[in-house]
């Protein structure tokens, strides 16, 4: 599982170094922390994600093939699931707004299930963090705010951020529980939000920080080198790679050998191949269609705003014909 997150994140990154899509946020060394929670869900709960959670939605059960369109601009989800995972929302922080109201949904309708919602550690200095964990504190909202903090929010240090010693203490002022776990360690990540989750259902939400470690770039557009020279700074648990980890505790466990890892890999690749060949076949959208999710009946300003843009792309395709 953690070899196929790993192997998606590479592929993906080689696609957008070559132009096959515009930008990605590569997740390396945070598959341990995200996998790991992932199984901890049970199948009626809700992933409420972002854009660098992809490992996430791989684990919960979301097509490979999905998240490579809508990195291509289609929208979410091609392969219309019925998995209970909100789109991605790419602006810092507008999902935990969202991920509070939805507990509260549950809560109205008498409902078992709980919601994680996955932010960085560079949400937690919006606005929206304290609203959405305030509304979940005041109305018992049965929601698990897993925060992977992961050192940096872009180029910002988590030092720069906060005051607060550690991020899991904001809890205190939203009346609710907040704890820390190795997020390098997919086994204490899965059995410590499993028991979030349960708090949860009972009407306690709680914040988890899981303490990870960014290898790479915060986007394909950025450049860490310019702004940190770790993992010098950080301990040898926080930095370490969390699949030579898993991997390494696998084979002393007799679970795993050389043979098990080479089936995986050829599985993953196989996966990998389709899930390209079936964006690269899907058909090109109209330019109008970017309209139709917006609302259930268009407004008058919606419809004129249409009409202009398919008039625009009229008009530039008859000129690309007269050359």
């Amino acid at each position: 599982m953690y070899k196929r997150q790993r192997r998606f994140d590479e592929r993906a990154l080689a696609l957008q170094r070559r132009g096959w899509m515009s930008g990605y946020p590569p997740y390396r060394g945070q598959e341990g922390s995200q996998v790991g929670a992932a199984h901890a869900l049970a199948a009626e709960d809700w992933l409420v994600p972002t854009y660098r959670s992809n490992a996430m939605q791989l684990a919960r059960g979301v097509p490979m093939s999905d998240i490579l369109l809508f990195r291509r601009g289609y929208p979410e989800y091609a392969s219309d699931h019925d998995l209970n995972v909100f789109p991605q929302a790419v602006p810092i922080a507008t999902q935990i707004p969202h991920a509070a109201g939805l507990g509260m949904a549950a809560n109205y309708g008498d409902s078992e299930e709980a919601i994680c919602c996955y932010l960085g550690d560079g949400a937690t200095s919006e606005g929206d963090f304290h609203e959405g964990l305030n509304f979940a504190g005041v109305f018992e909202a049965p929601v698990v705010f897993f925060c992977e903090n992961n050192g940096w929010a872009i180029s910002t240090p988590r030092e720069r951020q906060t005051a607060s010693d550690t991020i899991a203490r904001k809890a205190e002022a939203y009346g609710f529980e907040g704890v820390r776990v190795d997020g390098n360690d997919p086994l204490a990540v899965r059995e410590l939000v499993a028991a979030a989750l349960e708090r949860a259902r009972e009407g306690r939400p709680v914040l988890v920080e899981s303490l990870t470690y960014r290898q790479g770039a915060h986007t394909t557009s950025d450049d860490p080198s310019r702004y940190r020279d770790e993992p010098a700074a950080l301990p040898d648990w926080r930095t370490a790679d969390p699949l030579e980890r898993y991997d390494s505790f696998l084979r002393e466990e007799g679970v795993l050998d050389d043979d098990d890892v080479t089936e995986i890999e050829d599985e993953v690749e196989a996966e990998l191949e389709e899930a390209v060949e079936v964006a690269e076949s899907a058909p090109e959208p109209e330019p109008g269609e970017v309209f139709d999710p917006v609302y259930a009946e268009p407004t008058p300003r919606l419809a004129e705003q249409r009409a202009r843009l398919e008039e625009f792309a009229d008009r530039e395709d008859r000129r690309d014909l007269e050359r």
